[in-house]
């Protein structure tokens, strides 16, 4: 549970966390049409760089949970604040298809080592296995990065261009994020690094028996899976409602409910959840999906209400678990490289679910969601092969 002495660096860290996802996830949903027209590009051009900067990202993320497992969150952050403002001051000052790959590139690096996994081993680096509350705090704050960052970039691009706008957010991550992050405690030294990614060390032995290889394999099969549907869905839901018979004005406006919904999922985990062992709040979570793809199907576009506030809550809440399943099952000691390695298939699913559920939607229309429904119940199973009581998947 997140204590009172908690709150002041889970907000530092949730508003740190709020401007990177709102300055480079979220940022080409509004910038990658003019930063194609600006520079006579197709906008394929543009989200294949940010494909790259995915990439990048997933192969940087071990590396970057390994530094924090060494050193803590605090310089490993602060760095990335001003790798975050080298990104995107560059990719204000691109002038074709290289030099727009390579500030791409670097925005990639920077997100592989200042998103989620970075603040949690952060967290975790300072409260040990009592992290859960706080790394469930930071998904409240930053929950509100596509509020924040969409308006924001919105009304910078209209007053200054879309280069005015990314030269706009690196200052800010030196003006806001920089500090932000140099003001999280240092963390103390560990006893001893991580080793193998299934076989963390904890602090006590008795209270994280060593769990079997694959159980870290499962764990991040079901990551891969749950952001390759959430990434998808943020990419084409809009379209997928309009192609099941809903208006476009209809389609922004149930779109604009996946948000909330996630903040409520989250405040449920804060809340009852927490009460909870974990894994059982995931499978909830994970089953949420699939449930609202079946109510989709069954009634149409009537239903897109019920399905935005299932995939949203559900989401929400995995973007926890994504924290706090690694924490309970392997301990402290290692979690950052561990965590980093166990997302790495994540972040490949993220870089090329937009594309791959694209022509899926292309072949099937809305009957691609059979496939993110799929997915979603092949996550579930996976869980369900994971004990709540032990530290073992069920044989």
């Amino acid at each position: 549970m997140t204590t009172p002495r908690s709150w002041p660096l889970v907000l530092r860290l949730g508003t740190a966390q709020t401007l990177a996802w709102g300055s480079t996830y979220y940022l080409p949903a509004l910038l990658a049409r003019p930063m194609a027209d600006g520079l006579g590009l197709p906008v394929s051009q543009v989200w294949i760089a940010f494909t790259l900067a995915l990439l990048a990202s997933a192969a940087l993320g071990p590396f970057a949970g390994r530094a924090i497992d060494r050193w803590g969150g605090r310089p490993v952050l602060m760095g990335t604040s001003v790798l975050f403002a080298l990104g995107l001051a560059s990719l204000a000052l691109v002038q074709g298809t290289v030099t727009l790959m390579l500030a791409w590139l670097l925005i990639g690096l920077a997100m592989g080592s200042g998103l989620y996994e970075a603040a949690f081993a952060a967290l975790v680096r300072l409260q040990g296995s009592q992290a859960r509350g706080a790394i469930t705090g930071i998904t409240l704050v930053a929950g509100f990065a596509s509020t924040v960052g969409w308006p924001l970039t919105g009304l910078l691009e209209a007053e200054f261009g879309w280069r005015g706008a990314c030269l706009a957010w690196a200052g800010l991550h030196l003006v806001v994020g920089l500090p932000l992050n140099a003001s999280i405690p240092r963390a103390a030294p560990l006893p001893a690094p991580a080793h193998d990614m299934a076989a963390g060390m904890a602090d006590a032995p008795a209270a994280h028996p060593t769990p079997p290889r694959f159980t870290a394999w499962l764990l991040a099969y079901v990551f891969a899976a749950t952001w390759f549907i959430s990434t998808a869905m943020a990419a084409h839901l809009p379209q997928l409602l309009v192609a099941s018979g809903a208006t476009l004005a209809g389609a922004v406006a149930i779109g604009a409910l996946v948000g909330p919904a996630q903040v409520a999922g989250r405040m449920l985990e804060f809340g009852f959840l927490r009460r909870l062992h974990p894994l059982l709040s995931a499978r909830c979570a994970a089953l949420a999906h699939p449930v609202g793809v079946a109510c989709w199907m069954l009634f149409g576009p009537v239903a897109g209400p019920a399905f935005a506030l299932l995939h949203g809550a559900g989401n929400g809440i995995l973007t926890i678990a994504k924290g706090t399943l690694p924490l309970v099952y392997f301990g402290p000691v290692g979690y950052g490289r561990r965590q980093g390695v166990m997302m790495a298939p994540s972040r490949v699913a993220q870089a090329f679910a937009p594309l791959l559920f694209g022509l899926c939607i292309e072949r099937w229309g809305t009957g691609a969601l059979w496939i993110s429904g799929g997915l979603g119940l092949s996550a579930l199973a996976a869980l369900l092969l994971l004990r709540s009581g032990a530290s073992s998947p069920a044989r």
